[in-house]
């Protein structure tokens, strides 16, 4: 027998944790978006950590703008930025008000409203292709900057929410380089902040971090 995933919310104090607990334990997690013409569900298959101050690789590294301060808010909320000019992704707080961390998805598996992500997501093959990939995963859901600071956590009616879902057990979860990040303030570092559920075919590639070339 088939046991339906949890939809419980998850509470804040959830997301009041160090970054790199939080993000293992959002793997299996369900994020529901509510839209006008329906729900989409996302079952969250693939993460990656920023931990804010700690981590040149953060967008909350160099200190608060007015693009980044949801994320030295409440921990719950929902970071969402622009990117390539073109592409959105989004990101959970996660810490104490101040911190600054936050967990990017990466990819997850459509698991209700499949045919409202698939009218957005067009260039998709096949359907474990509507959100491999933090663009794709935020386009699926129909997710801009519109969204920025929404509380996933709160009550009532809120247009993003995680989900208890069904927790990935340890022995499934991989880590590894995040994608397409690497030797952040020339320290050569690379953090092993990328953590995926092993063998999911929702997945995205690994892509290392390749430097961009200057113009002439």
């Amino acid at each position: 027998m088939i046991v339906p995933p949890d939809r419980t919310p998850l509470a804040r104090d959830f997301f009041d944790r160090p970054v790199l607990e939080v993000a293992p334990d959002l793997l299996g997690r369900i994020l529901l978006r509510t839209t006008a013409e329906g729900p989409i569900a996302v079952r969250i298959t693939e993460v990656e950590a920023y931990d804010g101050p700690n981590d040149p690789g953060s967008h909350a590294y160099r200190g608060p703008t007015p693009r980044n301060e949801v994320m030295f808010g409440p921990p719950g909320h929902v970071y969402v930025y622009f990117t390539y000019g073109m592409w959105f992704c989004m990101n959970l707080v996660c810490g104490p008000v101040g911190t600054a961390s936050a967990v990017l998805l990466r990819a997850g598996e459509i698991i209700e409203g499949a045919d409202l992500a698939r009218k957005r997501r067009l260039s998709a093959r096949y359907d474990r292709e509507l959100a491999k990939g933090p663009a794709r995963l935020a386009t699926a859901l129909g997710v801009d900057r519109a969204l920025d600071g929404t509380d996933a956590c709160a009550a009532g009616e809120t247009p993003l929410r995680t989900l208890s879902g069904t927790p990935v057990p340890s022995d499934q979860v991989r880590n590894g380089p995040r994608t397409g990040v690497a030797g952040e303030g020339g320290d050569g570092i690379v953090h092993p902040w990328r953590y995926w559920v092993d063998g999911d075919h929702t997945v995205s590639p690994y892509r290392a971090h390749v430097p961009r070339r200057r113009s002439s």
